[in-house]
């Protein structure tokens, strides 16, 4: 091989797709977009776009988050790149896929508008353009085996939270219902959570404590392992 192959070569188009998850409070849900061109105009899909001649896949990702959610330091991790011969019906295109979370709360209904963009139960997903079905799914499973061993989680919640709140959380991660007691002891004894004096007393007259993750305490456990569930 020599530099005229770089020259003769078939041409292949790059591009990024950004699985979003958020949290309701009850539901683990994905943010998707009305597809505003062809091929498949008006149908939904994931928010991607073509990699720029100055930008490596990860930049490309972040300015596609960026676009869609107007938030900076986006908790996001690259998943896995998809490059069947036929997925895209338009032409050759390899898509690195990457996973976000965030705090739905913290999305802009303004962007949300703009984009005409929709927040779906993973349960209840619609038909999606190309192979973005099969991206959700794989970053679904990759956030299961995450959520277990890192505290990637709390990107889900609001900074402050509660223990049923956080609980329902990994009980809509993993589709299952969870034992109350067993749960509170096993994430506790863990000492990654700081208690505050503050309680939401919305959902019961006693009320429930407010919690924060400590990150100082976490980065200290993490060299021996930590298993949250």
């Amino acid at each position: 091989m020599d530099i005229n192959s770089y020259k003769s070569h078939r041409k292949v188009l790059a591009a990024v797709d950004c699985i979003i998850f958020g949290f309701d409070g009850n539901q683990l849900k994905a943010l998707l977009i009305k597809r505003g061109f062809e091929p498949h105009k008006g149908r939904w899909s994931l928010m991607g776009g073509f990699i720029h001649d100055d930008e490596d896949a990860d930049r490309a990702a972040v300015r596609v988050l960026k676009k869609l959610t107007g938030m900076d330091n986006i908790y996001m991790e690259q998943l896995h790149t998809f490059s069947q011969v036929d997925r895209d019906s338009a032409g050759r295109v390899i898509s690195i896929a990457y996973f976000a979370l965030i705090n739905i709360a913290d999305y802009s209904e303004q962007l949300q508008a703009e984009h005409e963009a929709k927040w779906f139960e993973l349960s209840q997903l619609p038909e999606l353009v190309f192979d973005h079905t099969v991206m959700v799914l794989k970053a679904q499973e990759s956030l299961r085996e995450k959520v277990a061993r890192q505290p990637i989680g709390f990107e889900l919640l609001p900074s402050k939270f509660t223990l049923p709140q956080l609980q329902s959380l990994y009980e809509a991660i993993y589709e299952t219902s969870l034992d109350t007691r067993n749960f509170s002891k096993r994430i506790l004894a863990l000492g990654v959570l700081n208690k505050l004096d503050e309680k939401e007393k919305k959902n019961s007259r006693r009320g429930a404590f407010y919690y924060v993750f400590d990150s100082i305490k976490y980065k200290s456990l993490e060299t021996n392992g930590v298993r949250f569930i």
